[in-house]
């Protein structure tokens, strides 16, 4: 029962997933983007919080109906008050302005961490932890402030909707974001991922397709001390300096300005020993059959210079773990949104934001439940259902269970989310 000192809204969780964003925290990031309410409201911003994180998990309902799924269990555990009625859809829609998207910022970056244990499968390569960047584009409601805050790609026959861009670092083996940009649709990737550096550390290897290589991104990339596999594209001019043992090469690449890709630069330069900024690095290249018989080479670069640290074969192999990534994009895009074409909801650019990292958020919690569910049945979380997960997920916010935010129990978290 909710006491006379304490608000109806207090109550109000968002199921198991309140086990990882308890209210604490979220009332710690509210507090640290200054969004306290000044006086007490029908929807006040921890409520808010987890509404927002409840649109994710019911796209296709509408505002009333989500608040009315969150409100739900009130009754069966005695705690509903007569004087306590739905708000609007005009009352949720200026509760979210007021919340805005930083607590919503703040709380990814607060719980969004790389999960993977030493014994999670296909997470690891000899002691480096795989980790993929890409990134993803969002339509947008058609509003004047979303066309303002975001644009749309195309000239003459522009896009039909507005677009948000973002790029996301993700751990391979549990498929979890940990770190994302999000911006206006013509922000270039490689912009993105260079402040996504921050999130780069000694210990990681980190894989990109050829879309991201830059002279100047990678320098900044390998300088974080993490480790690199990046596709290149074919153009790009690697000298063979010294065939290694496994078939892969070393090679150097210089920075553009000073190189200019010049032979005689280039005669003169090795002739008298110029200061020239000259990255040195290793290439492997295999070919890729095509269903139609022909191969694709693919070409990519590393800073693991040494054969005996990791193999040309196993680069090649791990490589190919970056289309982790892709599912990623593909479960909160297809399972969470319900589809790549349909729509986000807000049409403010502030709500876009804020609902875009309630997606990374959403997706974030449900991925740490499927991965320490599979921690506790000793098997591979690939063998969870990603879909199977977030329905059970959606079941148990409409229960009583949901309004437990101070739960801590140490129950089995993932009873219901793995196959019998």
């Amino acid at each position: 029962m909710v006491s006379d000192h304490e608000r109806l809204t207090d109550a109000i969780g968002i199921g198991v997933l309140t086990r990882l964003l308890d209210r604490d925290l979220v009332d710690e990031v509210i507090a640290a983007a200054d969004r306290q309410e000044k006086r007490v409201r029908l929807l006040p911003a921890r409520v808010v919080v987890y509404y927002v994180l409840a649109l994710c998990l019911f796209f296709g309902d509408g505002y009333e109906e989500v608040m009315r799924k969150l409100a739900h269990g009130l009754r069966a555990v005695g705690s509903w008050r007569s004087e306590w009625k739905i708000p609007t859809v005009g009352a949720i829609s200026k509760a979210r302005m007021r919340l805005g998207a930083e607590p919503l910022r703040l709380l990814f970056d607060r719980v969004a961490v790389p999960m993977a244990k030493r014994s999670t499968p296909g997470a690891w390569l000899r002691g480096l932890r795989i980790m993929a960047v890409d990134g993803v584009i969002f339509n947008l409601p058609e509003t004047e402030d979303n066309e303002e805050g975001f644009g749309r790609c195309g000239g003459k026959n522009p896009a039909p909707f507005p677009q948000a861009r973002v790029a996301a670092l993700v751990e391979c083996g549990t498929r979890a974001v940990v770190a994302a940009e999000i911006d206006p649709w013509k922000e270039q990737e490689r912009v993105q991922v260079a402040r996504l550096l921050h999130a780069f550390e000694p210990g990681m290897l980190v894989l990109a397709d050829a879309g991201f290589y830059s002279y100047e991104l990678w320098k900044a990339a390998a300088a974080t001390g993490a480790d690199l596999a990046w596709r290149v594209q074919s153009e790009l001019s690697l000298p063979v300096l010294s065939v290694l043992p496994d078939g892969s090469y070393l090679s150097e690449v210089g920075d553009p300005q000073q190189k200019r890709h010049n032979r005689e630069y280039e005669r003169k330069r090795r002739a008298s020993g110029m200061a020239v900024d000259y990255i040195q690095l290793r290439v492997i290249e295999y070919e890729i059959p095509n269903r139609d018989g022909r191969g694709e080479i693919i070409r990519l670069v590393t800073t693991i210079l040494e054969p005996v640290e990791v193999s040309a074969a196993e680069l090649a192999a791990v490589y190919h773990e970056r289309w982790e990534e892709e599912s990623v994009f593909d479960e909160i895009e297809t399972h969470i949104r319900g589809g790549s074409t349909v729509v986000l909801r807000s049409k403010h650019a502030e709500t876009v934001r804020q609902e875009i990292w309630a997606l990374l958020l959403t997706h974030y919690a449900i991925r740490h439940l499927m991965t320490e569910a599979a921690e506790q049945a000793d098997i591979d979380v690939d063998r969870i259902s990603f879909i199977r997960s977030f329905r059970a997920i959606r079941r148990q916010v409409s229960d009583q269970a949901a309004f437990s935010p101070r739960n801590t129990s140490s129950g089995d978290p993932g009873s219901d989310l793995r196959d019998p």
